[in-house]
């Protein structure tokens, strides 16, 4: 990901992130949704149009991710689950069917067993067959221990889960607390931290979260990168600049099959004079597309949405809005080119640049326009992106969510529902 111009040159995008627009011009996603690598899923990346008003995952938990306390919180985890492998763990539960509220199987009698080990159930609900409103209630806060929507059935995302041994748990809270501790000091009075794993990001203050917000980060093969920065300037209505990759990838082919693509989304053509050119005057047949450059204007469908959240680094990844809302409510939310793209962004913006002129209600009246404006926050607002994938509360909460990039060392059997092919599509 390189830019092109400090101000509104973009770095990186994926490939559903440039063609979203095919369905409508307003379903473009922003350096987000990779296209599927099948032909099929190809198919499905091109032509997705989300909901703008997806659901969000707030919390009224006021712990952030790092400082001091999650340290304790960890500490105390790990003697928790000491004590659980002590006790042989737990056994693991037969992925036959799914099972919720009503349900009558044997299988439940081993779900709440588990759940009890995890202290999810209270012991004193027995170990009837039945699933009943306690499993239920267990079940849902389980799921959202681990990332997953809090919906009560035991299917696919939630059986990989349960079923990671105790020992592995065990082993990813002692991982995870080295990685904590190197925060653990002084962040600043006010600062944003992004937990890969999690995607999800924090807007702290004092030490407590004022907000917290579901993000869509990079996949796999496209990882989103640790590290600590600063937000430098907001741009509000970017141009967004086709990175290589994509003009290679998929605009090339975009073109041969639909030649009024570029119009259609009003992305300009230039060549190496900085001269705007016709698109038809390309060979869309060959590699010659490879020698301009592609830059899309400013309007509702525009890849990087309304705003962009200028974080130097090395990486060139940053933070920014997106017309395309509807990844907003998977839980994996892996799809992106390594930046982030942030839910709720406009509340973001509005605590960044607390203390200047843009108010809530300016923010709101810029969004409805197309006008290339550049905003600073009074203070560099300190940035770290971290990859966390156990933390936990002084008040006994302990959060796990899937190694996806497999940075534990612990194996895949500890990435949970991550490990499982279906889950990242």
């Amino acid at each position: 990901m390189t830019d092109r111009s400090p101000a509104y040159s973009v770095s990186s995008l994926d490939r559903r992130t440039l063609l979203g627009g095919i369905a409508s011009l307003g379903a473009m996603a922003v350096a987000s949704p990779a296209l599927a690598q099948s032909s099929r899923g190809a198919v499905a990346e091109w032509s997705d149009s989300f909901d703008a008003g997806s659901r969000t995952r707030s919390t009224i938990n006021p712990y952030p991710v790092l400082g001091p306390h999650t340290v304790q919180g960890l500490e105390q985890a790990i003697a928790q689950y000491q004590g659980i492998v002590s006790r042989g763990g737990w056994q693991p539960i037969p992925e036959r069917e799914r099972l919720r509220i009503g349900a009558r199987r044997r299988s439940v009698v081993v779900l709440r067993e588990r759940l009890i080990a995890s202290g999810d159930l209270n012991a004193s609900a027995g170990r009837s067959d039945v699933f009943d409103s306690f499993v239920d209630t267990a079940v849902k806060r389980f799921q959202a221990r681990h990332g997953i929507s809090p919906d009560g059935q035991v299917r696919e995302s939630t059986y990989a889960a349960l079923n990671v041994p105790a020992e592995m748990r065990l082993r990813q809270l002692e991982t995870n607390l080295v990685r904590v501790r190197a925060h653990s000091g002084f962040l600043g009075h006010r600062f944003i931290v992004m937990n890969i794993p999690a995607a999800q990001l924090e807007a702290v203050e004092n030490g407590v979260v004022v907000s917290r917000h579901v993000t869509v980060v990079g996949k796999i093969d496209r990882q989103s990168p640790v590290i600590t920065t600063r937000v430098q300037d907001i741009n509000f209505n970017p141009f967004w600049t086709v990175p290589a990759s994509i003009i290679r990838r998929d605009l090339i082919p975009k073109m041969q099959a639909e030649p009024d693509y570029l119009t259609k989304n009003r992305i300009r053509v230039f060549n190496g004079q900085g001269q705007e050119v016709p698109p038809e005057s390309i060979n869309w047949n060959t590699m010659e597309a490879m020698n301009f450059r592609f830059r899309q204007d400013p309007f509702e469908g525009n890849s990087m949405g309304n705003v962009r959240i200028n974080i130097p680094n090395q990486h060139a990844v940053y933070m920014h809005d997106t017309p395309s809302k509807g990844l907003f409510g998977e839980d994996q939310r892996f799809h992106s080119s390594g930046c982030a793209r942030v839910q709720n962004v406009r509340e973001l913006i509005a605590w960044i640049l607390q203390g200047t002129q843009w108010s809530r209600s300016e923010i709101d009246r810029i969004f409805r326009t197309t006008d290339r404006v550049d905003a600073r926050p009074v203070h560099p607002i300190p940035v770290y992106w971290v990859y966390i994938t156990a933390w936990a509360n002084p008040d006994g909460l302990v959060q796990f969510r899937d190694d996806i990039y497999q940075r534990d060392g612990i194996g895949p059997q500890a990435s949970g529902a991550a490990a499982q092919p279906v889950a990242l599509r």
